[in-house]
């Protein structure tokens, strides 16, 4: 029943043939042996598996797998072995200790580093590296100066903060393991200053947007949620991908959003977008508990890859964090930092980015106003 509900019925009788030939073997049949054994090798594990996962995990019959750290884990070695050789150690090195610190973290309960930044750490370790052998003539890692970095540094000026970030880490742990002998990051600010420096739309860009994904029926659901979300409540992309159908409530037509402390009211037309990207979803039959869900996801409970989210906006030409900060600058400039921060579920510090240093030249009076509202002895 598990999979003719999810499954035509080729596939189904393909996966129940392949669960019957695990069955019969002469290895465990024990539901987190048969979820080990059902795996395909690869970046995929395959439907059967991931079939099985989703049946054993929801009775609570198996543990889920390690896809997700087995695949990191080649995207990290990938980076590694890009590395030049003769510099290659000591990234490996540098890698293994911060997966240590990893595994601690998430033993101790407290935030562990996510794979994501593992891996842009790798990356640019990787980049310095090849920008070292290539373009500085140097081959060892206790030959870097301050020089190097800031050349290095230079070629994306943009990523000076981040990358100097990781250069630090790295090198502190390069000295503490006598790879160095002096931490060439020492000393080095990354002059970048605090306030908000993307790009956002305009007015024009704004109703274009809205008259879109609100009045074209030809729109896919999944872009017309994603965006007006974004544009009218500054939802973020993590947000719309975990939205659940139990986080909707059709009474109050509200809905919550990621980790705000309060239920988001929508406007009729956020609504009616909302209702659209349900009835797509219905046409696909489903227990995927998500309101995005796609033709990868729709056999399984897991939310939509965090790259389909990041394309879903290819077709309107506008990125989702673009047009989720025209939203936050502007209800940060007509509105307390500190409400937009608490309705947000935001830190504070955070919302304090988009405080612009500029004031509408509407919000300023004329000098005929103001002469008239000060005294003429001031």
């Amino acid at each position: 029943m598990h999979v003719a509900a999810r499954f035509c019925v080729s596939r189904a009788c393909d996966l129940v043939t392949n669960l019957g030939r695990l069955l019969q073997d002469e290895y465990s049949n024990s539901p987190q042996a048969l979820l080990e054994r059902s795996r395909l090798p690869g970046r995929s594990m395959g439907p059967f598996a991931r079939a099985l996962e989703d049946f054993f995990t929801q009775r609570g019959l198996a543990l889920p797998t390690d896809q997700a750290a087995r695949l990191a884990a080649g995207r990290r070695k990938r980076r590694i072995d890009a590395a030049p050789e003769p510099l290659r150690t000591a990234v490996a090195a540098f890698d293994a200790s911060r997966m240590r610190a990893q595994d601690r973290a998430r033993r101790a309960g407290t935030r562990p580093r996510s794979h994501h930044t593992l891996e842009t750490a790798l990356g640019i370790l990787r980049d310095l590296a090849c920008f070292l052998t290539e373009h500085r003539g140097k081959d060892d890692w206790a030959l870097t100066d301050v020089h190097d970095i800031e050349a290095f540094l230079a070629t994306l000026p943009k990523a000076r903060q981040r990358r100097l970030v990781v250069l630090r880490q790295f090198f502190r742990f390069a000295r503490s393991q006598h790879i160095i002998l002096v931490d060439p990051t020492r000393g080095l600010t990354a002059k970048e200053p605090g306030g908000f420096r993307g790009r956002t739309l305009t007015l024009d860009q704004q109703r274009d947007l809205f008259h879109r994904w609100s009045g074209d029926d030809h729109v896919h659901p999944h872009e017309a949620l994603l965006g007006m979300l974004a544009l009218l409540h500054g939802a973020s992309s993590a947000e719309v991908r975990m939205l659940q159908t139990t986080d909707i409530d059709p009474l109050t037509q509200t809905v919550r959003l990621g980790k705000r402390p309060h239920p988001v009211p929508l406007d009729p037309a956020s609504w009616v977008v909302l209702q659209r990207c349900l009835a797509h979803r219905a046409a696909w039959t489903t227990d995927n508990p998500h309101v995005m869900v796609t033709k990868g996801t729709k056999a399984g409970r897991a939310p939509a890859s965090t790259a389909y989210l990041s394309h879903v906006l290819d077709d309107c030409g506008h990125p989702p964090r673009m047009i989720r900060s025209t939203r936050l600058v502007d209800l940060v400039n007509t509105m307390d930092p500190k409400l937009v921060a608490a309705a947000f579920g935001m830190d504070p510090q955070a919302t304090l980015i988009y405080l612009a240093d500029h004031v509408d030249s509407g919000r300023i009076p004329t000098s005929t106003n103001s002469s008239a509202e000060w005294p003429a002895d001031l």
